[in-house]
């Protein structure tokens, strides 16, 4: 009863804001919040959708702190970004700081001299993208990783990946670049990053995501004893070994679309964050559809219904809370990453 309490109170607010408010929810958020969203996607999807709002003063991203961060950067100055969570950190995204960045930078140039290229994900900091937009270089997602890599290596002959090693590793090896060509920088070891980096051409950075680095060989090979006609697709942020094990691998909306355009009667296993393949087991009843394994993102799931309802109610009266905000000089060369990346 009370948690249908504040389900009330937010629809409330939600109905007083009218055109004043649109909700975003990445897919990896809990059911009782993926029920408010006005548009639900993985990151590049919604910051798409963030750019597009222009009508709407207040935007409430249910995401991690990066995705909010995008959605301001892209929005009107005049537009309000709200988190309700306040505080809701990627621990991948924390993994590459500029500092460090500009280290690896000035090391590796010092090599090859201007023959480099910066690409981070997404999943980083509005600081490490405009680090990449200053240096002539780009974001990407998961779903375009691959794209932005040829473009990053039709411009010139190197480029380092920020801040996930396996999406990275998994990106440049789909591409064909042999193993040998390609170098981790771990920043709390760059003297042997450098020299092990000498004879590279993709440097991807000692970063990871907590929850798709968990997954086994192991967890692939029980699914197959259990489910022997199962198709396993796995996010690219998982490790090599994993990737190269499953039947298919893809970003969240690859996924997404996997299980959609599936046969009924497919029994299909998904090494991803649990509240996606819990939801799409539900949205298809008539497929089998069960987790690699169980893998939760707690910064995600700090976002719930009641500091939903507190963020929408502050909103409501005039006086929002956990608003986010970049300051103008990241905002643009930040934005420039991203133009980038869109224009593509």
């Amino acid at each position: 009863m009370e948690l249908e309490a504040v389900f009330a109170e937010i629809e409330r607010d939600k109905a007083q804001l009218g055109s004043d408010l649109v909700i975003l929810v990445h897919h990896y958020q809990r059911d009782d919040v993926i029920r408010f969203a006005d548009f639900r996607g993985d990151s590049l999807q919604l910051s798409r959708v963030a750019a597009e709002q222009r009508e709407a003063k207040y935007i409430i991203f249910c995401g991690v702190n990066f995705m909010a961060e995008t959605a301001a950067m892209l929005c009107a100055p005049s537009q309000i970004v709200v988190q309700p969570a306040g505080d809701a950190p990627c621990p991948m995204a924390r993994m590459a700081t500029v500092e460090e960045a500009e280290e690896a930078w000035s090391a590796l140039t010092g090599v090859w001299g201007d023959d480099l290229v910066p690409i981070t994900y997404q999943n980083s900091t509005a600081a490490l993208k405009a680090f990449c937009g200053r240096h002539g270089g780009a974001v990407c997602t998961s779903s375009n990783a691959e794209r932005l890599f040829e473009w990053a290596l039709s411009k010139k002959g190197h480029l380092i990946f920020f801040p996930d090693r396996w999406l990275g590793t998994n990106s440049a090896l789909a591409l064909g670049i042999p193993e040998t060509q390609i170098a981790l920088w771990d920043p709390d070891d760059p003297e042997s990053s450098l020299e092990g980096a000498q004879d590279a051409q993709v440097v991807v950075w000692n970063g990871y995501c907590n929850v798709h680095v968990g997954f086994t060989v192991e967890h692939v090979r029980a699914i197959r004893e259990a489910y022997p006609d199962a198709k396993i697709i796995v996010h690219p942020e998982c490790p090599v070994d994993v990737v190269q094990a499953a039947d298919a691998y893809g970003s969240t909306a690859g996924i997404i679309r996997y299980v959609e355009q599936a046969p009924p009667g497919s029994t299909i296993a998904i090494g991803t964050e649990i509240n996606l393949v819990g939801r799409l087991a539900q949205e298809h009843p008539d497929k089998t559809v069960v987790p690699l394994a169980r893998s939760l993102c707690g910064a995600m799931y700090r976002t719930n219904p009641a500091n939903l309802r507190d963020a929408l109610h502050a909103c409501a009266v005039g006086e929002p809370i956990h608003v986010v905000q970049v300051d103008p000089e990241t905002t643009r060369w930040a934005n420039m990453a991203l133009e980038r990346m869109l224009g593509l």
